[in-house]
C-alpha cells in the first residue's frame, strides 16, 4: 500500500489550491522525465518491429502472402490469448483502469483504492512487456497509447514512495500527470500528453465546457476562413495570418460531404464502442461460464485462443494485411496512396480491432478508431482531387475517433499530429466537437468507461452511477 500522505505545510496547501508546483516538485518531475524516456524505449522498439512485420504483407501490391507472416499472426494471437487470460492476466489491456478509478472520490479509500494502486505497481508493467512483444509480433491492432500512459503513471506512483515532494501532490493529479507524460513522450507531442490528461483521465468534469467552446469557436473560425472574412483583414493580425491557412477552399460541395461524413463516422464511433464492449463481454462469458463434467478450463481457453488466432489470420488474408497493426500505415495509404483500399476492408479491420482488445492485447482503441474513420472517408472522396481527399480522410479519422472516445480536443490534435500540419487544427477541432455527441447518442459509454464500470463491479464498487459522479 501507499504510505499515508504526510502533513502538508501551509505553502504546499496554497500550491495545491492554486494548482502550482513547489520547487521540490518541479525538480523531482524534471528528474523523472529522462527515466521515463528510457523506460519507454523498449516499447518503441517493439512497435517498430510490428510495422516491419506488417510491411512483409502484400498491402495491396498484388504480391503473395508469406507463410511465415501468416504463422506469426496465428501463433502470436494464440499465445497472447493464452498468456493474457492465464499467467499474465495482470498485464492484459492498456492498464489505465486504475488511473481512472483513482480519479473518483468513491475510490479514495478502502479496498477498491488498494486494488487500484496494486494494478499500477511498477513491477506489474513487466507482465505487460511480453504481451506487448506478442501483440506487435502478431501485428494485432492496438497501439502504444495506453501502455505508455500506464507506464508513466506507474513510474510516478513508484517514485512517490521515495520522493517527499511527490507525496504532497494529490494522488489523482500525480497519476494523470505521469500518464499524460508517458503518452506525450511516446508520441513526441507535449500537447497530446496534456490534453489526454485533462480530457480523458481527469474524469470529464469539464467535458461540456471543452466541447461547447470547441463547437462555437471552431465553427466561427472555420466560417471566417470559408467565407473570406478572415483573409479580408490581414492587417488585423498579421502574425496569425502568416502562421495558419485553410489548406483547401471549403466550398459547398466539400462542406456537404464533410457534414455527412461527420454524422456517419461519429455514429459509427458509438457503434465501435458498443461492439468492442460486446465482444469483450462475450469473450469473458465464454471463459467463465459453468463447465460441464470433464471440461477443463485450460481446454476451453485453448479452444478460444485457437479460434481467435484463426479469425485474425483470416482477416489478414482477406485484407492483404491491412487489418493488422495499429492502423497507421492504413491511414497514410488512405490519405496519400495512389490506390487506397476500398470500404470492403472495413468489416475485417473492425473485427480484428475488437477481437484484439477482447482477448487482452495491451493497448486501447485510439488508432483502431482513426483507421476505421479513414477507411470510411473513401466513398466520400473517390472523385475529388488529392488535397480534398486528404482532408476528408483526416476528417473521417477524427470523427470516428471522437465519436468513440468523446475527447474532442485530444482526438483532433492527435489526428493533426499524424497529418503533420497545425493548419488542420481549427477544422478538425470542429469535426471532433460535432462527432463526440453523435457517438454519445448511439452509445452512451466509451470503452474506457465500460472497463471502469466492470472493474468497479468486480471490486465491489458502486458501478455506473459512481463512475459518472467522480
Amino acid at each position: 500500500m501507499t504510505p499515508p500522505v504526510p502533513v502538508i505545510g501551509t505553502d504546499a496547501v496554497a500550491a495545491a489550491e492554486d494548482g502550482s508546483l513547489t520547487c521540490g516538485q518541479v525538480i523531482t518531475l524534471l528528474l523523472a522525465a529522462p527515466l521515463l524516456l528510457l523506460l519507454l524505449q523498449p516499447y518503441q522498439w517493439i512497435s517498430a518491429l510490428g510495422f516491419r512485420l506488417q510491411k512483409l504483407w502484400p498491402l495491396g501490391d498484388g504480391g503473395g502472402i508469406r507463410p511465415m507472416s501468416l504463422l506469426l499472426v496465428f501463433a502470436g494471437t494464440v499465445l497472447l490469448a493464452l498468456l493474457a487470460n492465464g499467467p499474465l492476466k495482470g498485464g492484459r489491456g492498456g492498464g489505465l483502469t486504475g488511473v481512472l478509478a483513482l480519479q473518483m472520490v468513491q475510490v479514495s479509500v478502502g479496498p477498491t483504492r488498494t486494488a487500484a494502486l496494486r494494478s499500477l505497481d511498477l513491477r506489474g508493467q513487466l507482465a505487460r512487456l511480453p504481451l506487448l512483444v506478442l501483440t506487435h509480433g502478431a501485428s494485432l491492432t492496438v497501439g502504444l497509447e495506453s501502455p505508455s500512459a500506464s507506464l508513466g503513471a506507474s513510474l510516478l506512483l513508484a517514485l512517490r514512495h521515495r520522493a517527499a515532494p511527490l507525496q504532497r501532490l494529490p494522488l489523482p493529479v500525480l497519476l494523470a500527470t505521469g500518464a499524460g507524460a508517458g503518452l506525450g513522450i511516446a508520441f513526441h507531442s507535449v500537447l497530446l500528453g496534456v490534453t489526454y490528461a485533462v480530457e480523458e483521465l481527469c474524469r470529464r468534469r469539464s467535458a461540456a465546457l471543452i466541447n461547447g467552446t470547441l463547437l462555437m469557436a471552431g465553427l466561427g473560425v472555420v466560417l471566417s476562413g470559408a467565407t473570406g472574412l478572415w483573409p479580408m483583414i490581414p492587417d488585423a493580425a498579421p502574425a496569425h495570418h502568416a502562421g495558419i491557412n485553410t489548406l483547401v477552399d471549403l466550398d459547398g460541395r466539400l462542406l456537404g460531404r464533410m457534414g455527412l461524413l461527420i454524422l456517419v463516422a461519429g455514429g459509427l464511433g458509438g457503434v465501435f464502442s458498443a461492439f468492442t464492449a460486446w465482444m469483450a463481454h462475450r469473450w469473458s462469458l465464454w471463459l467463465s461460464r459453468p463447465r460441464p463434467p470433464g471440461d477443463r478450463p485450460v481446454q476451453r481457453l485453448l479452444l478460444a485462443a485457437v479460434l481467435a488466432g484463426l479469425v485474425m489470420a483470416l482477416a489478414a488474408i482477406a485484407s492483404n494485411g491491412w487489418s493488422l497493426n495499429d492502423g497507421q500505415l492504413l491511414i497514410l495509404q488512405m490519405a496519400y496512396g495512389e490506390n487506397p483500399p476500398g470500404l470492403d476492408l472495413f468489416p475485417w479491420r473492425l473485427l480484428a480491432s475488437v477481437l484484439s482488445i477482447a482477448i487482452g492485447a495491451p493497448g486501447g482503441v485510439m488508432h483502431d478508431a482513426m483507421s476505421l474513420g479513414a477507411l470510411l472517408a473513401g466513398p466520400f472522396s473517390g472523385d475529388l482531387p488529392s488535397p480534398e481527399r486528404q482532408l476528408l480522410v483526416w476528417c473521417g479519422a477524427t470523427a470516428l475517433f471522437s465519436g468513440a472516445c468523446r475527447t474532442p480536443l485530444f482526438c483532433a490534435l492527435f489526428v493533426a499530429q499524424i497529418a503533420g500540419t497545425i493548419a488542420l487544427s481549427p477544422l478538425l477541432l470542429l469535426v471532433a466537437a460535432l462527432a463526440a455527441p453523435v457517438g454519445g447518442w448511439v452509445r452512451q459509454d466509451t470503452w474506457n468507461e465500460v472497463q471502469l464500470e466492470r472493474w468497479l463491479e468486480n471490486h465491489h464498487g458502486t458501478g455506473g452511477s459512481a463512475m459518472k459522479g467522480g
